[in-house]
């Protein structure tokens, strides 16, 4: 019959110590058979179970002290001990989990890392260049922020819905396209062996049960714009608003540009003492450069701004890259859900009784334009980097007006900020000069 080990404490297990001379130590510590503690000549402390495994003696280590407790160190040899009598090699089994392991982390692979594998792969297939530029883009602006970080093996049905809702119905034809996007990536890294089943962002027998075709969405019009009535109200609250999203929220505002301008606006592109902003052709729609005049009121908003050493971006999100379209949609949302908790009218649009959205601000400076001023449609049209498709307003508007749009603009600051209800008016010599 073995010998039965005293079974000593946790403080006489504590004060045990290395003997003089080389090897390490072995001290019995009781209370499951074969349980010691081993100390190394420099003062090392581990836990061993020496047992029987089949018909090998087996030294199992069992983690080191203190990390490990005596309570914990007889708890881990008891189950050893137990797997053991049923025919189970703990050591093994310790070597199968942890062979798992490597393999799940060889195979785990995060979205924006799959991303960026895919376009690497993908990308020169494209031989138009802004259409790599729009692939990486809405990726990058829509899907990242909230996909970027999750491991594509757990990304399901309701995470590509948190990107594509907010953009369903106002931005239709982009969310769509996200949509294939995704879908793109994750397939990818499915046969890359990163994930299996079925693909979250697929359409068919999938996505389509969950939102409506974009046929049918499109059809429901413009994008939700502010009523003139609303506008000065509207812009009120925004400047009592904190935080980024809101700047680049306002700044879009008074100048009628696009969110993806305002966002990707960096600061080599202004001139504050011109009161200039030139957006390069490179990041706007109709690929053409667009001088933007800078009112009071915007100049103020840029000159409070901070400025990041290591980061060119105007307005830059909290990781320093460009601001998401959803953080500056979101902010329009939150005001809107706010009015409505108030006052209970919120900001809609006229028509689609929707909430309205930051693109929609260019129609309603369009219609400002058009109801409240006198200055030329062309005019609103050159503001608003659009195409002019009548080829004698073409050829008449050779240049782009800056000196007379910086009028233009000042009036509608006047308009937001509710100093002045009525725009310019312009003596016909004066526009055509």
């Amino acid at each position: 019959m073995p010998k039965i080990a005293e079974e000593l404490s946790a403080l006489e297990v504590r004060n045990l110590s290395h003997p003089s001379g080389k090897g390490n130590a072995l001290f019995s510590v009781g209370g499951v058979t074969g349980l010691y503690l081993q100390i190394t000549p420099k003062g090392g402390r581990s836990w061993i179970l020496r047992t029987t495994v089949g018909s090998a003696r087996r030294d199992i280590g069992l983690g080191g002290f203190p990390t490990v407790t005596l309570a914990q160190a007889r708890d881990k040899a008891r189950e050893a001990r137990d797997k053991i009598a049923r025919g189970v090699d703990p050591v093994a089994e310790r070597h199968a989990a942890k062979a798992t392991l490597v393999a799940a982390a060889g195979r785990g692979l995060t979205f924006e890392t799959a991303m960026s594998r895919y376009l690497a792969a993908k990308l020169d297939a494209f031989k138009n260049a802004k259409h790599r530029q729009q692939w990486q883009n809405t990726l990058t602006h829509y899907a990242l922020p909230v996909l970027g970080k999750m491991m594509v093996q757990d990304i399901d049905v309701r995470d590509v819905l948190r990107v594509l809702q907010p953009l369903w119905h106002d931005k239709t034809e982009t969310a769509s396209r996200l949509r294939g996007r995704i879908e793109s990536v994750l397939s990818w890294a499915t046969v890359a062996g990163h994930r299996k089943g079925d693909n979250p962002a697929r359409w068919a027998g999938n996505l389509k049960e969950l939102l409506p075709a974009p046929s049918k969405v499109a059809k429901e019009g413009n994008q939700p714009a502010l009523t003139l009535e609303d506008a000065p109200r509207w812009f009120a609250s925004l400047k009592a608003r904190d935080g980024l999203g809101a700047r680049a929220l306002e700044f879009l505002a008074l100048t009628a540009t696009r969110s993806q301008e305002v966002r990707g606006a960096t600061w080599d592109e202004i001139d504050l003492d011109k009161a200039l902003w030139i957006v390069p052709a490179a990041r706007i729609k109709m690929g053409r450069e667009h001088r933007v005049p800078l009112t009071e009121e915007a100049l103020a908003l840029l000159k409070a701004l901070p400025r990041m050493e290591d980061n060119e971006l105007v307005f830059p999100a909290a990781r320093g890259g460009q601001l998401s379209d959803m953080t500056v949609s979101a902010v329009m949302r939150r005001m809107s859900e706010a009015d409505i908790a108030k006052s209970g009218t919120g900001f809609l649009d006229r028509v689609s009784k929707r909430p309205a959205v930051p693109h929609g601000l260019r129609s309603t400076f369009r219609d400002w334009v058009a109801e409240r001023t006198s200055y030329p449609g062309d005019m609103a049209e050159v503001a608003l980097a659009h195409k002019i498709s009548n080829a004698v307003e073409a050829s008449y508007r050779r240049g782009d007006m800056i000196d007379k749009r910086r009028r233009m603009m000042a009036d509608w600051a006047n308009f937001l900020t509710s100093r002045n209800t009525e725009g310019r008016v312009l003596a016909l010599r004066d526009v055509r000069t």
